[in-house]
């Protein structure tokens, strides 16, 4: 008989451990968390706050989770010894404290793994703590910080009767970073610029620096960076901007007048250092911009990895490795690729708030074959297997060698600049190439002379600032410090589940009503929607974590310092906005479209609409009247409606007289309607009586004109 229960968070555990732990154990999942805050007391927030004291009222999330209580207290009944194995973060150390509480557990033991291997688990059984209630405080503090916000802050939206459904803690402000990108592209001003470059016959061109008396711009630094959330897009070189084509005509015409020479010609060899492993933030970035993959989804098939035991916990945001997966990455370097073992591994830094007891997300063994391994999982978990492992294995490679050259001519009192970049040694690269191509330079002497090819210059245009993609949003969370690890991709999904935001071309869109929340926000709650505001909040959750800090005392302090007076403050705004709309009503704001009034060539606004595939249809919201479009799949265009019916000035409504043929079915005079088709003016029978209309033995009632007399696809000619 089992003597020791073993309670971890997912179902897709439970057969891997059963697997290591063997018969002596019982293995059961608790679903993820099994209670949340009822909807009791004030406000509907499961808890209060009295004097210096927060008291909580913890029920079953739902059916479910009732019924994995009653079996997990049945699984109790059979054992000795309880050991709770929930996740390694704040939110599994949460929910290990809900199974202590509602199992009647009085010391369970907890164990901490970051990897479902045989030696992981069975080392953390065997060095077992107690629960740690600094990071249980950090738990339920952001359970009701999160139900305040959302519960007390959500009605001063619905107020706004536009479809809006909540605000909150995280969303709002990570809302509020798209919505200020959206209005920064509104109200950009493009400037037109020109590129001027010359083309030399030795096989390179180089572009506009400057002039030989002018104070030349700084050198450029080497501080190339990895980006996982940048795409494959190749910055294109250009010349120092010139603001006038008059002034790019001169430069050309000076360009060709003048004999050309080499006055600077310098090449030095430079290291790019290895990435560091994946973090939560880097991993949904990097699976983002290369395997199309949205935070959410990258998150799901992480968790498959992990509970499949082929890699470490994907919630982190530490970079540290254990010297284990260390000794093992160098000894497959070694037998693989013994060039790129380096004589010192490059030290990589997590930010400042990183959980250094925990790993970055790394595959727990670096030799499984991938052959027999792409047969054992989906695609999707392949894919995403062989991005962890290449990361992991190039973070501990040796740099890449670059040799970066430059060349600066000049013609007359005009310099020109070209840039170019070899690679002499890819280290790392060989698994984690985010290196430019190569740019080669003709080897020159410095006062050689060039023979001038071309000479021309390109208009251009500044552009405006892109919007975010789900990649680079992530990517700007974390670095303005909104939310944390398990919190990125939740706080995405939200977002578009709410209709704030949607996806246009792979990138983020406000929507209207996003738009719309947001900026009744800064009117009603501004400093929830400031990064720094919210970075604070949560550099707060860590300091209670650390137990540096009372959560009950950072609750109630924080409810009374600001978030109460910001709700009074706030519902007055509430109440004059809704005044004001009653006053004078608010035109409802719409999404513009790029496509055009064909009358008064302002945007068409976009209309919503499920009856249309595309979702929506273009109408002008500028006074044209009747000027709708609807997208043609067959022409990929927009265009207005194929058929409509013409009505006189002097009639309102199309002109109907009785005829003397009787309807089929109730045997009463059909009447002839009028109609516009394909710019011809016809004529249709239908019958004359009101009820007919929603009679369903009428639907097929309808005779139209034809050479031989009138014809009815369902009842046939009426008459020759």
């Amino acid at each position: 008989m089992p003597k020791r229960l073993l309670v971890v968070e997912s179902p897709g555990k439970v057969k891997k451990l059963s697997q290591i732990l063997g018969s002596d154990w019982i293995v059961r999942a608790s679903c993820g968390h099994i209670r949340e805050l009822s909807n009791s007391g004030d406000d509907s927030l499961g808890f209060s706050m009295d004097g210096g004291s927060v008291r909580c009222n913890y029920v079953p999330r739902d059916r479910r989770s009732k019924e994995t209580i009653q079996k997990l207290k049945a699984a109790v009944k059979q054992v000795d010894e309880v050991v709770l194995a929930t996740d390694p973060d704040r939110e599994g150390e949460t929910i290990a404290w809900h199974l202590q509480e509602v199992l009647g557990l009085r010391e369970p033991k907890r164990v901490v793994y970051t990897e479902i291997t045989a030696s992981a688990v069975r080392n953390a059984i065997a060095n077992s703590r107690k629960l740690d209630f600094n990071l249980v405080g950090a738990g339920l503090c952001r359970d009701c910080l999160d139900k305040l916000v959302g519960y007390k802050g959500s009605p001063l939206v619905w107020a706004l009767n536009n479809g809006a459904k909540s605000v909150g803690r995280v969303q709002s402000a990570t809302l509020h970073l798209v919505c200020q990108r959206e209005r920064e592209i509104q109200t950009f001003v493009p400037q037109d610029y020109w590129n001027v470059w010359v083309d030399y016959a030795e096989g390179f061109r180089a572009f506009y620096k400057g002039t030989a008396n002018s104070v030349l711009d700084a050198p450029e630094q080497e501080t190339e960076t990895n980006d996982d959330a940048a795409g494959n897009s190749k910055q294109v070189p250009e010349s120092k901007r010139v603001l006038s084509e008059a002034e790019a005509t001169r430069l050309v015409e000076e360009a060709r007048r003048y004999p050309h020479q080499v006055i600077l010609f310098e090449g030095k060899t430079v290291h790019r250092q290895p990435p560091p492993p994946f973090t939560t933030s880097t991993l949904q970035q990097a699976a983002g911009s290369k395997l199309r993959f949205s935070p959410d989804k990258t998150m799901q098939v992480a968790q498959k990895l992990y509970e499949a035991g082929l890699i470490t916990y994907m919630r982190t945001d530490s970079v540290m490795l254990s010297p284990e997966f260390c000794a093992s990455a160098r000894k497959w370097l070694e037998q693989n690729d013994p060039q790129n073992v380096p004589q010192q591994l490059a030290k990589h830094r997590s930010n400042k708030s990183a959980q250094e007891a925990h790993e970055a997300i790394r595959p727990t063994d670096v030799f499984r074959p991938s052959v027999q391994l792409r047969e054992e999982i989906s695609a999707d978990e392949f894919n995403l297997y062989v991005m962890i492992w290449k990361r992991a294995i190039a973070s501990q490679c040796r740099p890449a060698q670059l040799r970066k050259t430059q060349v600066i001519t000049q013609s007359g009192n005009l310099l020109w600049q070209a840039r170019g970049q070899v690679i002499e040694f890819y280290g790392y690269a060989r698994y984690w190439n985010n290196l430019s191509k190569d740019t080669i330079l003709p080897t020159l002497q410095q006062g050689q002379a060039l023979t001038l090819k071309n000479a021309a210059h390109e208009k251009k245009q500044t552009q405006p600032p892109p919007r975010y993609s789900e990649p680079k949003l992530v990517q700007l969370m974390e670095r303005k410090g909104i939310g944390r690890p398990s919190t990125y991709a939740p706080t995405v999904a939200t977002l578009k589940k709410r209709d704030y935001v949607q996806l246009a071309k792979d990138h983020l869109q406000p929507t209207a009503l996003g738009l719309e929340v947001d900026e009744f926000l800064q009117k009603a709650l501004p400093d929830l929607l400031e990064a720094e505001f919210t970075a604070k909040m949560e550099d707060a959750l860590d300091a209670i974590a650390l137990g540096k800090h009372s959560w009950q005392q950072y609750l109630i302090t924080w409810n009374q310092d600001y978030f109460a007076p910001a709700l009074l403050k706030a519902k007055t705004v509430v109440v004059s906005s809704t005044q004001q709309t009653k006053a004078s009503p608010v035109e409802r704001k719409y999404e513009t479209s790029r496509t055009r009034c064909p009358e008064c060539n302002n945007f068409l606004a976009k209309i919503k609409s499920s009856k249309v595939k595309k979702k929506y249809f273009l109408k002008c919201i500028s006074g044209c009247e009747n000027v709708v479009l609807f997208w043609s799949d067959l022409n990929k265009t927009w265009e207005p409606p194929r058929t409509q019916t013409v009505r006189s000035e002097n009639s309102p409504k199309s002109a109907t007289k009785l005829s003397s043929y009787p309807c089929p079915v109730c045997k009463e005079p059909l009447s002839e309607y009028s109609y516009l088709k394909d710019g011809q003016s016809k004529t249709m029978l239908r019958c004359s009586t009101k009820e007919s209309w929603k009679d369903k033995k009428h639907k097929d009632v309808a005779y139209f004109s034809t050479q031989k007399g009138w014809w009815s696809p369902k009842f046939g000619e009426l008459n020759c």
